[in-house]
């Protein structure tokens, strides 16, 4: 048994008023990509300069406005990156580079340095506030802590005061904030406000991080709404959200936040990060998308965004991954794949509002495109099968059509222990039903309309075997002429219980295509279908084929 007995549960915060659940996303926040510092420093083989640049112009592209490139005190690849950026022009105008640095004053310096002749810039302070870090790490007490990163704050402002020629803002994030008595996290980051003194035209930034994710996702909105309301200089600040994912939960936690009044969300693609990852920021950008709303990120080449991440951080993303997964637009359970396929076909009466089963969004919006949607397998049904016939190749088979032909794809996936691809349903649903000629082929047909007769008469040359024959019957149409022509010849009893047609365009030629199922007198049921670029003809060749089953 798991020794549960050595944890605590989290406490919940009071907030009997709370206003949050109350609340809805009408706006996508301010999004800050952290992949090139905390996604990057989580790598086994973090980014060299050539991928950092890479994947900073790929950023940009995506419609990143603000972009944490490093912690330049830390190493001489993030130093010499923040330098290449800005003394080759890298940074596009609108496109403010964030960088993070530590409560302690050589690093402060040295951050600065790193960024001379930016135009602009985000310096990102930060030290550890919660009990366990103050406790066990630093020994520091509260007012220690306080002291830490007002001196911070302070040292900050005199080095920004030294450049005049770059614009500067300034970001504070009390860390481990999750494990951090909210009063005191509220005392801390006002402590540093008040050194900086933000105004509605130049805010500064508190960052409110679960550095470690600790407890539900209603907890952290919580504690993000507690701090909204109590937190000074309200007008004149961003409140920010930087969620670690150590619960599973950090899309949920950053959204309930955002509910809860945050302003501005940090995170990175794919939620790359320490341990489990940050906030995976495609996936609340995806979100919001789905609401209806402007996400302000470009994602309509999402493989694209696949590539450049497995290739630089040389990781996978998982094939469930939402939006981005190469099977989350794919259905294999037959009711599903039926589901889906009604759907597409009722969206062509509102093509302007998107409603598909099982399809939350539009394939087509994220650069993906309807060919693997439905997928066959041995749990497949009639639905799906029909679906890869009428999207790839334009057949459109009866309902019972359908029934009997997934049997045969059913029975196919299952020996072949795979999926079947739309080639290998067309090929079965030609070799199974199309045009047979064995043992009995049509070789050519002359009909026969009487004068002043409903009837219609047909003498039909057909091979039998081997042998050349000639058969003729009378019926109410040319199709139930030959029926009763093959029953006479052959002894049989033949019902046309259904009979369909349509044009169809495969490759250069368009042609038609008749399925007809036929019952015998025993109550078999038996399905064909004929193709010609004449419609009576590919009707004529669908009842031989048929009939090729009853005779063999």
């Amino acid at each position: 048994m798991m020794n549960y007995t050595k944890y605590r549960p989290y406490p919940p915060m009071q907030m009997p008023n709370r206003k949050w659940p109350n609340n809805t996303i009408t706006k996508a926040p301010i999004w800050c990509s952290v992949d090139m510092r905390d996604g990057n420093q989580s790598l086994e083989i973090p980014m060299n300069l050539e991928e950092k640049l890479t994947f900073f112009q790929f950023l940009v592209k995506t419609g990143f406005k603000e972009i944490e490139i490093g912690f330049p005190a830390a190493s001489d690849t993030e130093f010499e990156f923040a330098r290449c950026l800005i003394e080759n022009n890298l940074i596009p105008d609108d496109v403010v580079v964030q960088v993070l640095t530590q409560s302690r004053p050589h690093i402060i310096k040295k951050t600065f340095e790193s960024l001379k002749g930016a135009k602009k810039a985000i310096v990102h302070l930060y030290n550890s506030t919660s009990t366990l870090q103050r406790d066990v790490v630093f020994g520091n007490s509260m007012q220690e802590t306080i002291d830490l990163a007002v001196s911070g704050a302070e040292l900050i402002l005199e080095e920004a005061a030294k450049m005049p020629e770059t614009e500067f803002f300034f970001e504070y994030s009390p860390e481990s904030f999750t494990g951090t008595e909210m009063p005191f996290a509220v005392e801390i980051c006002n402590a540093v406000l008040d050194v900086w003194k933000p105004t509605p035209d130049h805010k500064a930034i508190i960052n409110l991080p679960s550095t470690v994710e600790m407890a539900t996702p209603n907890v952290y909105a919580d504690q993000i709404e507690y701090c909204c309301e109590n937190l000074k200089y309200r007008d004149s600040i961003h409140v920010s959200l930087h969620a670690h994912n150590d619960r599973g939960t950090a899309v949920a936690a950053t959204e309930l936040a955002i509910l809860a009044g945050a302003d501005r969300v940090e995170g990175t693609l794919f939620g790359n990060g320490e341990r489990t990852g940050n906030t995976d920021i495609m996936n609340v950008a995806m979100n919001i998308f789905s609401q209806g709303i402007d996400p302000e990120l470009d994602f309509t080449q999402i493989d694209k965004a696949v590539e450049i991440y497995e290739k630089s951080t040389r990781m996978s993303i998982s094939p469930r991954h939402p939006y981005a997964g190469s099977l989350v637009y794919t259905a294999f359970s037959g009711s599903h794949q039926d589901a889906i396929r009604k759907g597409m076909e009722a969206m062509k009466t509102h093509p302007e509002r998107w409603e598909v089963p099982y399809l939350p969004i539009d394939p087509m919006d994220v650069g993906r495109n309807y060919d693997p949607i439905v997928r066959i397998n041995s749990q497949s049904g009639k639905g799906g099968v029909a679906f890869i016939l009428e999207q790839n190749y334009g057949l459109f088979l009866p309902k019972a059509f359908q029934q009997d032909f997934s049997t045969i794809t059913t029975s196919m996936s299952d020996k072949r222990h795979k999926d079947l691809t739309p080639a290998d349903i067309y090929e079965a649903f030609v070799d199974h039903y199309v045009d047979g000629r064995a043992p009995l082929e049509l070789v050519s047909y002359k009909e026969i309309v009487r004068t002043n007769h409903e009837d219609v008469a047909i003498e039909a040359k057909c091979n039998f075997r081997g042998k050349s024959i000639t058969i003729t019957g009378e019926g109410n149409g040319i199709i139930s002429a030959l029926c009763r022509a093959i029953e006479e010849k052959f002894d049989i009893s033949m019902e046309v219980v259904d009979y369909r047609e349509h044009s169809m365009s495969h490759g250069t030629k368009s042609r038609a295509i008749s399925y007809i199922q036929i019952a015998d007198s025993n109550g078999g049921m038996y399905f064909g279908a004929g193709t010609s670029s004449n419609i009576t003809k590919s009707g004529l060749r669908a009842v031989i084929s048929t009939t090729n089953k009853i005779i063999a």
